[in-house]
């Protein structure tokens, strides 16, 4: 439950947020409570469709751009004035949740009615955005569709992305009638607040309903590698093998060390580990590891990496050779102060213990910040669990963070 009652000058519905909530959940819904909607599928379509058809009953024009980027427009009177837009993404996992981005997306369009039910004209427009393929489920990588907008990415690399089935994205997005003509990135925006759930533990550990961003933390991903030589495991002595196993193993401590001398901001994880070629009764030819490093001060993380580096370096040998190759990396983001500043005074308005925060994974908002001004919130979300089909929050979390975010858009977009 939150501690203060929404006291701001605009509340929202929250039961048409909620109902909004559940209804877009039956689409790709699982066994298990949880969302199956992958990115430009058939599902995909249909909570687009949906959207489009709540956003236009709202009375908000759509415009759609060449990755499929939705952008659902509430006028403003100053029609030349760059919209103030809020949004997320409508993919999700495999085995996802019924919140993450969808929130976001149905906040923004919550905004907008509330904005309809309090009869408000504001001076620049305010928009209600659902970006493609955040997830990167489908297709790698994520956040394709926010990365194609600010640059990030080439058009034509997004299109030519396969999912397993050899299917480009580019004829998925026209498959399902969401490619539109418009070059990504020529539908400029004045600002853009995300709502998302937190997908970690610390608001609910410390019993705090909002979260107001300052930035998200860098990201580094790599493989590792450790080659030796296949050999049958019954005849082969231990000392005379060429085994790669023991040489990984003794790395792991140490590149978990990298992150605890680092500091309790600093995170590693060795999420996929593989030996090749994976037979009971052979000495695998090669073991690999992935190694996600974040940390959210680029020196820091810098840091981290030359870590890394040394240690593989040092630990490579003739008999059995380490390698380490970079696959990603995202600098750390700093959002834009109007917009925390704009956030900040809605939440200490609204809910008092707010918690000033940096968010541990990747969103839209990290590329959307690179051409506009940025800011995110984040509310609670069950025991910090996501992309995960018991991923759950509660509906008085949503209306506080909804109520949020409505009254940091209008003081950006300002009343006409």
């Amino acid at each position: 439950m939150t501690k203060t009652s929404p006291s701001a000058t605009l509340s929202i519905n929250g039961e048409r947020l909620w109902s909004r909530l559940m209804e877009m959940a039956k689409i790709g819904a699982t066994a298990k409570g949880g969302v199956c909607r992958l990115a430009l599928t058939d599902l995909d379509k249909q909570g687009r469709d949906l959207f489009c058809d709540w956003a236009t009953e709202a009375g908000c024009t759509i415009h759609v751009d060449a990755m499929g980027n939705i952008f659902a427009r509430r006028p403003g009177a100053d029609s030349d004035a760059l919209p103030i837009a809020s949004g997320s993404h409508l993919d999700t996992q495999p085995t996802g949740g019924k919140f993450d981005g969808v929130l976001g997306v149905l906040a923004a369009l919550e905004v907008i009615e509330s904005l309809n039910d309090h009869e408000i004209t504001t001076k620049a427009p305010v928009e209600a955005v659902v970006w493609t393929n955040e997830e990167g489920a489908r297709f790698t990588p994520a956040m394709i569709g926010s990365g194609v907008y600010c640059g990030e990415f080439d058009l034509d690399y997004a299109y030519a992305r396969e999912d397993d089935e050899q299917t480009t994205l580019g004829s998925a997005l026209a498959a399902i009638g969401y490619k539109g003509s418009t070059a990504c990135g020529a539908h400029k925006l004045g600002a853009h607040i995300e709502l998302h759930i937190e997908q970690g533990p610390i608001l609910e550990a410390e019993d705090t309903e909002i979260g107001v961003l300052t930035g998200v933390q860098g990201i580094r991903w790599y493989e590792l590698a450790v080659d030796g030589a296949e050999t049958h495991a019954g005849p082969s002595p231990m000392k005379m093998r060429k085994d790669p196993v023991p040489v990984l193993a003794s790395l792991l401590p140490e590149i978990y060390a990298i992150a605890e001398r680092a500091g309790e901001d600093a995170r590693c994880t060795v999420g996929v580990l593989n030996a090749s070629p994976g037979s009971t009764n052979t000495v695998p030819g090669r073991v690999t590891a992935s190694v996600d490093l974040r940390h959210p001060d680029a020196a820091i993380l810098g840091s981290m990496d030359a870590e890394l580096r040394d240690l593989v370096a040092s630990s490579s040998t003739e008999r059995c050779p380490v390698s380490l190759a970079e696959i990603w990396h995202s600098p750390p983001v700093t959002f834009d102060e109007s917009c925390i500043q704009s956030i900040s005074k809605a939440a200490a308005s609204i809910y008092p213990e707010f918690r000033m925060m940096v968010s541990g994974a990747g969103h839209d908002s990290v590329y959307v910040s690179r051409v506009a001004p940025t800011g995110m919130i984040f509310i609670p979300c069950k025991d910090g669990i996501s992309h995960n089909e018991i991923e759950d929050t509660k509906p008085d979390q949503a209306t506080l963070g909804t109520t949020v975010l409505l009254n940091a858009i209008l003081d950006l977009a300002k009343v006409a």
